[in-house]
């Protein structure tokens, strides 16, 4: 077998099969992903996230990422290992805040369409146009001829972004009733953390079961077959992130394009330049 097929099948199992984990199940669950795994694991696809990266940026693909789930489901997380080590010129995220009142009066989907990519860019929306199908329907942000609008026209908006050549990649993070109130906890108890915590969040415990309902009637109308709808199982956050990330590089048919390495040039050589006194600049005290 020559050198290139030798590398050539490396990738593709780098690519396709994970090492294994070593935890078998137990009662019926999986037990804790250890940490050295899961580090590793994690290493691995980061590097497979910028190969595609690279594949996005030359091949001027333009992608978008949909990340929504309910509160404290674990979105951030996995969204924060996807771009820890890609460009953010190409792999950009969009949050957006409570819509103003000028954007109220707004087409819905005009918020959002200035921040789809240009060609090779990826978009992840940290929560995006659904929020009409879950906050505001649940907690009466938006009438219900507007809520039935936004149903007629959100898989008609979604075939048309495809038709633009866009790949739309919906992520829904499921998280148990259990988990996320454990999730809350932490996020009470840890000060760097509270932030995470908005009245709203706190209000969508007591809507539960509403926001189910809103979450069903979401996927029945909206699960299309130009732009399906992915369930993540989020109980668990280390797995849901690794198959997160896993699968979604399984949408982008990418190849390793990782230029050769890099020889640095020779550093200017100094003819006569004189740096200025040490004490004429403000340096930051050295605390540490």
């Amino acid at each position: 077998m020559s050198k290139e097929k030798k590398k050539a099948k490396a990738e593709k199992s780098a690519k396709k099969a994970p090492a294994k984990s070593g935890k078998p199940e137990k009662n019926g669950k999986l037990e804790k992903l250890e940490k050295k795994f899961y580090e590793k694991e994690l290493a691995r696809l980061q590097i497979e996230l910028v190969k595609m990266q690279e594949w996005i940026r030359e091949k001027g693909m333009k992608v978008v990422v949909l990340f929504e789930g309910r509160d404290a489901a674990g979105k951030g997380g996995v969204i924060k290992r996807i771009t820890q080590s890609l460009n953010p010129r190409i792999c950009r995220v969009v949050a957006l805040g409570t819509p103003t009142e000028r954007e109220k009066t707004q087409w819905y989907f005009q918020r959002y369409a200035p921040h789809l990519p240009a060609a090779g860019e990826m978009v992840l929306f940290d929560r995006s146009w659904y929020n009409r199908a879950g906050v505001e329907r649940v907690m009466g942000f938006c009438t219900e001829d507007e809520y039935q609008e936004y149903m007629r026209s959100c898989p008609s908006f979604e075939r048309m972004l495809v038709r633009s050549q866009i790949l739309l990649v919906k992520y829904w993070f499921s998280v148990s009733d259990e988990e996320q109130e454990k999730r809350f906890q932490a996020r009470i108890e840890d000060p760097t953390k509270r932030w995470k915590l908005s009245p709203m969040d706190l209000k969508s415990r007591s809507h539960w079961v509403e926001y189910s309902k809103a979450k069903d009637l979401m996927m029945a109308h909206t699960d299309i077959k130009q732009a399906p709808w992915y369930v993540v199982n989020a109980d668990d956050k280390k797995r849901a992130r690794l198959n997160c990330i896993s699968h979604l590089l399984s949408l982008v048919p990418y190849k390793d394009l990782t230029p050769e390495p890099i020889k640095l040039p020779p550093r200017q050589k100094n003819e006569g330049y004189v740096r200025p006194p040490m004490e004429d600049q403000t340096f930051v005290p050295e605390k540490y």
